[in-house]
């Protein structure tokens, strides 16, 4: 396994968000984290980046325990983090930014700036362009390109596929979906059911905080009941 959590629990404060969350994510292997507003996915994510202040149980990447390190060293050990809200540098060009998220590579796939243009090439088209003035799915990609340039062996993906155009949320699935074959392990948390089938092996569902369900993603496509019940609004 590239990924274990065992019993994870987090707090923001004094509330409770995550109460024993256990699952894993093997090597060249995508899973989703699924559910629904406030099931506390993001906050899965984070846990696992040592974002949130208060954390027990165990995370290990790649035989590693996590919750004892700053997040600054999870980064250096190859886990890379696509955040919800993008985090790009509004005033630095594209390739400033590719610039600042470089690192050396960390056993995993070298990916170069040519290399992300190649995987996103619309990119490529305005490597000048400041931050500031893309759209939001540019600014996705953009984001995703950043992450792959510090050269991560395992890339977290929180809500990729939020707020941005169809054919942005196409490429996006495209994208994973090289990374994997690229032997990249993908985490991603996701409420999509369709662009998250298009990428995950399995998944694993969230409420209130517990893993209420997990199973390979062609059973929860399948399963009618499993949707309505978890994911239904």
């Amino acid at each position: 396994m590239m990924l274990e959590a065992d019993k994870l629990c987090a707090w923001y404060g004094a509330a409770q968000i995550l109460f024993d969350v256990s699952f894993d994510v093997g090597r060249s292997e995508v899973v989703a984290l699924m559910g629904r507003n406030g099931a506390g996915k993001s906050t899965t994510l984070k846990a696992i980046m040592g974002l949130v202040g208060r954390r027990a149980g165990g995370v290990r990447f790649d035989g590693t325990e996590l919750l004892r390190l700053e997040t600054f060293q999870i980064a250096r050990l190859g886990l890379g983090w696509v955040p919800e809200d993008r985090r790009i540098f509004t005033d630095l060009s594209v390739r400033e930014n590719l610039d600042v998220g470089r690192r050396p590579a960390n056993g995993g796939p070298a990916w170069s700036e040519e290399r992300v243009f190649e995987l996103f090439p619309n990119l490529a088209e305005m490597r000048e362009r400041p931050g500031g003035r893309m759209s939001g799915g540019e600014q996705q990609m953009l984001t995703v390109a950043r992450t792959l340039m510090g050269n991560p062996r395992m890339v977290l993906f929180d809500e990729p596929s939020e707020g941005v155009a169809p054919l942005v949320v196409e490429r996006m699935a495209e994208a994973i979906v090289e990374m994997k074959q690229l032997g990249l392990s993908v985490l991603l948390s996701e409420q999509n059911l369709h662009f998250a089938a298009l990428v995950s092996d399995r998944v694993y569902i969230l409420e209130k905080g517990h893993i209420s369900w997990s199973g390979a993603m062609r059973e929860l496509e399948a399963s009618a009941q499993v949707q309505r019940q978890f994911l239904g609004v």
